[in-house]
């Protein structure tokens, strides 16, 4: 079975800022039902879904609480339908700035699990919430938000890159698993972007190495991560799971 965008009902986790808007936005645009869920930024959840219609609709809840993500799966239930599809895109408080970072060294296994809480158990909870409905409906997508940094482990991300690492572990189990029920489960996995939140204290100069290294010369966009999003979403893809696509303008290859 498959679901073309316009009839799905999409929870977007992490949704009213930076790439989540812009994953928002492109569902929005082909037609979907957008759960926009957040943590703290209401004004911003509110105003984007004011501004994308009455078919995108804001909520509040902390994914890495599982009784919180069991009410938000059944308050988009009664407010948009039964979620068909899940980008898990939630990221814990991050700043994309290689000089602030702590090196192993310095590093705490409490930050480490501050970054496992909202990528694996957010996930987790997810999966686990949306699952009865997708199964029974014998349709379900979800997709994943990873990192370059697996293959390009160029800064002291250490944190970050070990719970992206994990998410990428779980997405394929997942896939497995959840595949007989004609559930799809992926991950797409950008470089830095130009420009989000948690980019915003990259410095310029990092910004034009990457372009630099690049073949197409350039850093790649919120905008352009998002429309490999809807890939995975789209019929076109209902032969796909268990994968990780790598969109970064060709940075890293594999």
């Amino acid at each position: 079975m498959t679901l073309p965008i316009s009839e799905q009902t999409v929870i977007v986790t992490g949704a009213a800022r930076g790439l989540g808007a812009a994953i928002t936005r492109a569902f929005a645009r082909e037609g979907a039902k957008v759960a926009i869920n957040y943590r703290n930024s209401r004004e911003q959840a509110e105003a984007l879904a004011k501004s994308l219609g009455e078919r995108t609709h804001a909520f509040q809840a902390d994914i890495r609480d599982g009784a919180a993500v069991r009410e938000l799966v059944a308050d988009v239930t009664r407010t948009l339908g039964a979620p068909t599809t899940v980008v898990h895109n939630a990221l814990a408080d991050f700043s994309f700035n290689g000089d602030a970072r702590p090196k192993l060294g310095e590093l705490s296994w409490e930050e480490i699990t501050k970054q496992l809480d909202t990528a694996v158990k957010g996930a987790l909870n997810l999966m686990q919430a949306t699952r009865p409905a997708m199964a029974a409906a014998g349709f379900g997508r979800v997709v994943t938000i990873g990192t370059n940094l697996f293959q390009n482990p160029v800064v002291p991300y250490h944190d970050y890159t070990a719970a992206k690492g994990a998410l990428l572990s779980l997405t394929r189990t997942a896939a497995a698993e959840l595949g007989p029920d004609g559930i799809t489960v992926n991950m797409v996995s950008g470089g830095l972007l130009r420009t989000t939140d948690a980019s915003a204290g990259t410095p310029e100069a990092v910004f034009n190495l990457i372009a630099g290294s690049t073949p197409l010369r350039r850093v790649t966009t919120p905008e352009e991560v998002a429309d490999a999003v809807l890939f995975f979403a789209s019929p076109w893809a209902r032969a796909v799971t268990g994968q990780n696509l790598i969109v970064d303008g060709g940075l890293v290859f594999g």
